[in-house]
C-alpha cells in the first residue's frame, strides 16, 4: 500500500500550524493579556510543541507582530488597492471601507487587538513602534487620501484631513473596545447595536463632509415671531 495518502494529512498539518499559532495567540493575548501569556500556553493551545511556535516565531513579540500583519495591515494594504481603482463616490468608497473592517475586523476576534494596544503597549516601546509604522501610519494614509479625493473633487468640502481621518477612526475603535470590556457582561444591557451604530456613525461623517453651499450655511435662522 502506497504511504503517499498517509502524508497528505501531515502537509496539510504541517501547512496549517502558523494560522493555527496565530489564532491560538490571537485568543490567549486577548484572554489573559499580552505580558501574561506565556509562549508554552500558546503552543499548547495550538496543539504543537513549544520548539514547532519557536521554529514559526522566535519570540512572543514576533508573535503578535505576525498578529497584527495578519489581521490589520493585509487588511489595511487591500484598501489602499480597493481605493485606488475605485471608480465610485467618495462616499461609496468610505462607506465600503468602513464596512469592511467592521466585517473583518470589528466584528471578529481581531477586535481584541485594540485591547492589546491600549493596555499593555505602553510597557514595549519597540512593539509601540511597529505598531505606528505597520498600522497606524498606513490606515492614515489611507483614509487620508480618500478624503483629500474627495476635496479635489469637490464632492466633499475643505477639512482638517488629519483631524477628519480621527473622526472617522476612533468611534470604531471605541466600538471594538467595548465588545471587550462592557460588552460580554451578562449583568449589562446591551448599550449598542453594533450594526445599527456603523449605519449611524457612517451618515453622521459622511454627511458633515459633504460639500455645501456656504453662503446658504451662512445665513442666519429667521426669527419667529
Amino acid at each position: 500500500m502506497s504511504l503517499k495518502p498517509q502524508a497528505l494529512p501531515r502537509q496539510r498539518r504541517k501547512e496549517a500550524r502558523p494560522q493555527e499559532l496565530l489564532d491560538a495567540a490571537l485568543q490567549l493575548f486577548v484572554e489573559k493579556g499580552f505580558a501574561a501569556t506565556r509562549s508554552e500556553e500558546v503552543a499548547a493551545r495550538a496543539g504543537v510543541a513549544k520548539g514547532t511556535l519557536y521554529l514559526y516565531y522566535p519570540s512572543k513579540e514576533d508573535l503578535l507582530k505576525a498578529v497584527v500583519r495578519e489581521n490589520l495591515s493585509a487588511l489595511i494594504a487591500e484598501g489602499q488597492t480597493i481605493a485606488g481603482s475605485f471608480e465610485g463616490t467618495t462616499q461609496e468608497l468610505l462607506v465600503l471601507l468602513m464596512q469592511t473592517w467592521w466585517e473583518r475586523v470589528g466584528n471578529t476576534p481581531a477586535s481584541g487587538i485594540f485591547k492589546i494596544i491600549i493596555t499593555e503597549m505602553g510597557n514595549f516601546p519597540d512593539f509601540a513602534r511597529f505598531y505606528v509604522e505597520e498600522v497606524i501610519e498606513p490606515g492614515q494614509q489611507l483614509f487620508g487620501r480618500v478624503l483629500e479625493r474627495g476635496i479635489a473633487s469637490g464632492e466633499l468640502r475643505p477639512v482638517n484631513v488629519f483631524e477628519a481621518v480621527h473622526v472617522l477612526i476612533f468611534p470604531m475603535l471605541m466600538l471594538c473596545l467595548h465588545r471587550h470590556s462592557l460588552g460580554p457582561c451578562a449583568a449589562v444591557e446591551p448599550m449598542i447595536d453594533p450594526v445599527s451604530f456603523l449605519e449611524t456613525h457612517v451618515d453622521v461623517v459622511v454627511r458633515g463632509l459633504l460639500a455645501t453651499d456656504d453662503k446658504a450655511a451662512k445665513k442666519p435662522a429667521r426669527k419667529r415671531l
